[in-house]
């Protein structure tokens, strides 16, 4: 049992990892209004990828953990780390949840695979683009104090670049998953 643990810690951390290089080193930062940021980038990919091998805990925490000091580390995004966290776990909570209820560590067939897999990973980041736009715009203006009308020119371009996110990540996600799912879920502990 302690093994199990261990391992499982283990690859959360490394996923943790994994996040915080593809959004640090992968990002297309799209400068807004007021000092801030926002940015395109497959790391949500990660997060459920992590999600759907892990389990909905563990998989979100390594999401939240590597994103949330990708954005402690960059000046740029240092103040969105909260928001971040909350979000990121989230995803990978959703995803993982769906993914988990819907059995997709015995699937075996392909157009299975990709039916659930794409199912979950949609509803996971489909939350994100729902709620990242408008927890930050309440964020940034009650939290941070930046003006009513700056926050609202922050959650429009944000709402963009996090729907496509979305729509890549879903894509990346399920093809990562096609690749690696028959080595990896061998290795995981449940």
């Amino acid at each position: 049992m302690n093994n199990n643990r261990t391992r499982k810690l283990v690859y959360a951390a490394m996923f943790a990892v994994i996040n915080y290089v593809a959004f640090t080193y992968g990002k297309i930062t799209i400068p807004v209004t007021a000092g801030t940021s926002t940015a395109i980038h497959i790391a949500n990919a990660v997060v459920v990828l992590s999600s759907w091998f892990l389990g909905p805990v563990y998989g979100g925490l390594s999401g939240a953990i590597g994103l949330s000091i990708a954005d402690l580390i960059d000046p740029r995004y240092i103040t969105s780390a909260p928001k971040t966290f909350i979000l990121k776990f989230m995803i990978g909570f959703i995803a993982g949840t769906i993914a988990r209820k819907l059995d997709l560590k015995h699937k075996t067939e392909r157009n299975e695979i990709i039916m659930v897999a794409g199912l979950s990973a949609f509803v996971g980041l489909g939350f994100n683009v729902l709620f990242d736009p408008i927890v930050g715009y309440f964020y940034r203006q009650y939290i941070l104090g930046i003006p009513q009308e700056a926050a609202k020119i922050i959650a429009t371009w944000v709402a963009g670049a996090t729907a496509i996110n979305a729509i890549v990540c879903v894509f990346v996600a399920v093809i990562l998953y096609l690749a690696l799912y028959k080595t990896f879920l061998s290795r995981v502990p449940e």
